[in-house]
């Protein structure tokens, strides 16, 4: 007997998302993350404040 047609496709695991991976990866990262975006956050507040300035 031939089982090859009888086969049923191994089930495919769907990956997870980048949005997934990187909640998981921020979650790990903890403090780290948090301070990333602080800094992140004050350069931009900088950056438009400083652009604000010289366009006055």
């Amino acid at each position: 007997m031939n089982t090859s047609t009888t086969e049923k496709p191994e089930p495919t695991v769907a990956k997870p998302s980048y949005v997934k991976l990187a909640m998981r990866n921020m979650v790990q990262k903890g403090g780290t993350s948090l301070q990333h975006f602080a800094l992140t956050a004050f350069a931009l507040v900088a950056v438009l404040v400083g652009l604000a300035y010289l366009t006055h």
